[in-house]
């Protein structure tokens, strides 16, 4: 439903700074603001259950957009109900291509990020041979954010033609802008859930009974 929606409103969150005075500009999409979370789910599967089962979710993932995808197809395919609103059919069909764009764009980021996250955060358990989980957290979602942000507006723009950009200004700085601002809350979301990852790995290590240093 994020895929669907999350381009269909951007939100400005732009700040000015404090003291300097500068305006931080910060435009996202309405689907950006509950993403990072799903990294943070990530990193805790790949903590306690191993790389391959992390990688297992993210393809389940991939399926159940694909299964969406293939519904909302099969319901442009089929014939209208006969007395159906030509306005409703409009408004379903405009939806439709905006979902196409939108899971399209999403799931190849989604896809490439996730691997990466999962990647760098075994990269970094067994470097540090378990220690310092701030930095298997944050060296992992910090790098594949990137990927994901600067993926998703590529593809949203070149695919999708769903960015809301200036027809009147040059395009690159624009999408540019729009990559910086996305990163920027990815990035501050992910030191902030630094906390909440020691605290959650600390009682799901309880809870579970499983020692992560198993999986090293």
């Amino acid at each position: 439903m994020l895929n669907i929606l999350g381009i269909t409103r951007f939100v400005d969150l732009s700040f000015r700074l404090p003291l300097l005075g500068w305006r931080v500009p910060m435009v996202l999409a309405v689907g950006v603001l509950p993403y990072p979370v799903t990294f943070l789910c990530t990193d805790f599967l790949s903590e306690f259950y191993g790389r391959r089962r992390a990688n297992a979710v993210v393809a389940i993932g991939l399926l159940v957009n694909l299964w969406v995808m293939g519904f909302l197809w099969l319901g442009g395919a089929l014939p209208g109900a006969a007395g159906s609103r030509a306005a409703e059919a409009a408004a379903f069909f405009e939806v439709r291509r905006l979902a196409f764009g939108a899971v399209t764009a999403s799931m190849v980021a989604y896809l490439t990020a996730q691997f990466v996250d999962v990647y760098l955060f075994h990269f970094w358990k067994a470097l540090t041979r378990g220690r310092h989980l701030w930095l298997r957290n944050n060296g992992s979602t910090m790098v594949s954010q990137l990927v994901d942000t600067v993926s998703v507006i590529l593809i949203t723009h070149w695919y999708a033609h769903a960015l809301p950009l200036d027809p009147s200004r040059p395009v690159a700085p624009q999408i540019a802008a729009l990559i910086a601002s996305g990163y920027a809350f990815k990035f501050i979301v992910a030191l902030l859930d630094t906390v909440p990852f020691y605290l959650g790995v600390r009682w799901l290590r309880r809870y579970l009974d499983i020692d992560p240093l198993e999986l090293l």
